[in-house]
């Protein structure tokens, strides 16, 4: 069996600092919650799959958070922009030795274990596989050697991410996924009444 990484990008935890969109409607503690209840979600999706797990943070590594040590490695996000800090982290697992790595966020509410468990699938026949989201980015990237270019020259967070990664990837094998949403504005939550409950319960 080949030897698989799990990556997953967090931003630390902090009041006004994370899901600052969403905060605008629902306000900074909500949000937070809301955040906090995302990143729990993720962890458990992330514990039920068969891999090696990292959690690579934005700011600061904590110790006595929701991510046991045990069951996941602690990194610190380098680079100057998201591109430069994912082909850092893919770059350090491949270097490890693992031959297949699959990156995620931990705003997607809408994640599986399935959905993670596929793709690693999917790269024993495809160079890359790709989790579009709806916003035109993408909430899971996966690959079995590290595709420099896709890292490079790209507006992170806008809605031309996914199309001008493809134009990178044109000769490769490439996997969509089903398209999925991750959550960034009120507009995201509405759906979704274990995170309105969240928002209702707090007014």
């Amino acid at each position: 069996m080949a030897k698989h990484l799990l990556l997953i990008f967090t931003r630390n935890p902090e009041l006004g600092k994370v899901k600052t969109r969403l905060a605008k409607t629902v306000g900074n503690k909500t949000a937070l919650d809301i955040y906090q209840f995302l990143l729990q979600k993720t962890k458990d999706v992330a514990l039920e799959v068969n891999t090696d797990r990292a959690v690579y943070y934005s700011v600061k590594i904590r110790e006595n958070d929701i991510w046991n040590p045990s069951t996941f490695k602690k990194h610190l996000q380098q680079g100057d922009d998201l591109g430069i800090r994912m082909r850092n982290a893919f770059k350090e697992g491949f270097d490890k030795g693992y031959e297949k790595i699959i990156i995620v966020g931990s705003d997607l509410y809408d994640l599986t274990a399935n959905d993670i468990e596929k793709s690693f699938e999917l790269l024993n026949t495809n160079d890359v596989v790709i989790g579009p989201a709806e916003d035109g980015g993408y909430y899971l990237l996966g690959m079995n050697y590290l595709h420099e270019k896709i890292f490079k020259d790209k507006a992170w967070g806008t809605e031309s991410v996914r199309k001008d990664t493809l134009e990178n990837l044109f000769d490769k094998k490439v996997k969509l996924l089903e398209i999925k949403n991750d959550i960034d504005v009120y507009e995201d939550i509405v759906n979704i009444p274990e995170i309105m409950n969240m928002f209702i319960n707090t007014k």
